[in-house]
């Protein structure tokens, strides 16, 4: 099965003699987690850390990288389409963000594409791999990622915390037209299939999600978001109450830099319909900042 007709289209009218361009996107970036508990989001305690200013959440720059791809494939890329994110270097707040991608392979059974965030300070700072392949996504064995509750008090997150943990607490939360309507203004997206009684739900919320499943069963502040994998599943839409199930995968360190590795399934309604299965990789412990 090839990509469908309109993405085809698209991506035709983009052509040049070297290769398929996606649409290029033009954003302002915001800090949407100026008030969270995370301080990294935070100008003061950020620069402790080395950077000029407080971080724009990777979760936000992994939806503007998504924009290209999702007007030039369309539902598709939502549905089946798959996504390997890695932030290289920080993006702030009021920055002018560029993301422009091309396809990389286009055949019969899948079609590649890259995507790539950049500034005028930071050059290129993140990174998005992506592929829509023509057949069905792989299930997952969902009897592998049970519910359990969160923590009425969340500990400290330790290495060891994290080792002894058999199943991370599932955030559940709504994303019906008030949630859908406010997320959409945070990340700027005006793409129309996000909208209406039936619309998409944004693939970043399920990146948010992730967030949570880390945020809301250990404390950590500052952290900082890696990168993550993510494989749609049939995708989420507005009207639907999403639910992240998940357990630790890995944990390892890096140049002084504590690294959990989270393995997530976000599930749809009552019937636990899995929407997405997603990687997500955190720092939770920064090396120390220079005094």
């Amino acid at each position: 099965m090839a990509p469908p007709a309109e993405a085809r289209l698209q991506i035709e009218e983009a052509r040049t003699d070297d290769t398929e361009r996606l649409p290029e996107y033009h954003v302002k970036a915001r800090n949407t987690s100026a008030s969270s508990e995370n301080k990294i989001h935070d100008d003061r305690i950020a620069r402790e850390y080395g950077f000029r200013g407080a971080l724009v959440p990777g979760v936000t720059v992994y939806g503007y990288l998504t924009h290209p791809l999702v007007e030039a494939l369309g539902a598709a890329w939502l549905e089946r389409g798959t996504a390997s994110v890695r932030f290289a270097k920080p993006i702030h707040d009021g920055e002018e963000v560029r993301v422009a991608g091309a396809v990389t392979a286009h055949d019969a059974r899948i079609l590649r594409a890259t995507v790539v965030a950049s500034t005028a300070a930071g050059a290129e700072c993140a990174t998005l791999t992506a592929t829509l392949p023509a057949g069905a996504p792989v299930p997952v064995n969902l009897a592998l990622y049970p519910a359990a509750p969160l923590p009425a008090e969340r500990p400290p997150a330790t290495r060891d915390h994290f080792a002894a943990l058999q199943a991370l607490g599932t955030p559940v939360n709504p994303y019906d037209d008030a949630r859908a309507t406010e997320y959409l203004e945070r990340v700027s997206d005006t793409l129309p299939l996000y909208r209406g009684a039936r619309g998409w739900a944004h693939p970043g919320f399920f990146l948010d999600q992730a967030n949570k499943a880390l945020s809301q069963n250990v404390l950590m502040s500052p952290w900082i978001h890696a990168g993550s994998v993510v494989r749609h599943l049939g995708g989420a839409r507005v009207g639907e109450t999403l639910a992240t199930r998940g357990r630790v995968r890995s944990l390892f360190e890096k140049k002084g830099r504590q690294f959990v590795e989270a393995d997530l399934v976000i599930v749809a309604g009552d019937r636990a319909r899995p929407v997405a299965h997603v990687l997500h990789t955190a720092i939770y412990r920064l090396a120390a900042p220079a005094r």
